[in-house]
């Protein structure tokens, strides 16, 4: 069936106060991180980086996480298919985005997701609760990407004096109580449950790759596990609706760590600014469509929800 738009529910003032409260919350809450951060590190070296750094690289990082946002996207149709739910590729990267943008604007992902949450609630009558948990679990998988990744790096990192079989068992536990509780509970979800967990794989190494592309454009020859696992445990701390964009939070992430993995404070903090100004940069290409609303469907058919009861009736009646 072809879904129905529906009429937007106008904000209320409060809803409008309290939107301006959380605004100016996450800008001192930002604001508050990099001063602490940008007091621990010595800003002449900061400047000494970006003089040395190589553009190319620059570049050749740039393209790498743009990659990253396409199969992410990729990942999250994955869990739309699951709710009957066949966007267009190309609707869907547009969306994804339009998104990012938001995210960047609205810290923490929560802007982006709500948009998604809304527009396809309102515009296309899916239900809420659906669209909430698809994109709930398209987190999930990029936790749990993190994780695996993150274990791999743990034996490249001298700091971490710890047995492989115990991130391992736990991991590999977590993982295992993970996919039982979804198929339990949540079965619907997991119909492209290692398509999507595959892609989410993708993602994470792309986005790693990224962080490596960077020390490289820096000139960088030591060791690259710690500054990789800082970003991943840094990719976590953003994820949090504290901050604007994540700004402040990676960073101070990456300022904690420095010291326990015996990084270099100033690289290490410039590395995490360099992601941030990567992403942003991508993310802005979302801006086009906050102007442009009508151009997200440009071009593509009705976007079709697929109804349980009309597959069932398609289906050839083998009795």
């Amino acid at each position: 069936m072809i879904a129905k738009e529906k009429a937007a529910k106008p904000k209320t003032w409060k809803d409008t106060l309290w939107s301006v409260t959380k605004l100016l919350l996450k800008i001192a809450v930002t604001s508050a991180l990099l001063y602490y951060v940008f007091s621990k590190i010595e800003i002449g070296k900061v400047k000494g980086l970006i003089a040395q750094s190589n553009p190319w690289w620059m570049v050749a990082a740039l393209l790498c996480f743009f990659t990253s946002t396409i199969v992410s996207a990729s990942r999250l149709l994955s869990y739309f298919k699951s709710i009957h739910l066949r966007l267009d590729i190309r609707f869907n990267i547009r969306l994804y985005l339009l998104g990012m943008f938001y995210n960047l604007c609205l810290p923490g992902g929560i802007g982006g997701d709500g948009y998604k949450i809304y527009l396809l609630n309102q515009r296309y009558n899916l239900p809420a609760k659906k669209v909430f948990w698809a994109i709930l679990f398209d987190r999930l998988s990029g936790f749990w990407a993190i994780g695996f990744i993150t274990m791999a790096l743990i034996l490249f990192v001298p700091q971490i004096h710890i047995h492989i079989a115990i991130p391992l068992s736990v991991f590999l536990g977590g993982t295992a109580v993970y996919y039982l509780v979804m198929r339990r509970f949540f079965k619907e979800y997991t119909h492209y449950f290692f398509e999507a967990h595959f892609k989410a794989l993708g993602v994470q190494s792309l986005q790693v790759l990224t962080i490596l592309l960077i020390l490289l454009g820096l000139h960088f020859n030591g060791k690259f596990a710690p500054y990789l696992l800082s970003f991943l445990m840094s990719s976590l701390a953003a994820v949090f609706p504290f901050t604007l964009g994540g700004l402040g939070a990676r960073e101070y992430i990456f300022t904690w760590l420095s010291g326990i993995f015996h990084m270099n404070a100033s690289l290490a903090v410039f590395v995490s600014l360099s992601f941030y100004v990567v992403s942003a940069i991508v993310s802005l290409i979302g801006v086009y469509y906050v102007f442009n609303e009508n151009k997200l469907q440009e071009g593509l058919p009705p976007i079709v929800i697929e109804d349980d009861t009309e597959e069932e009736q398609a289906k050839p009646n083998l009795s």
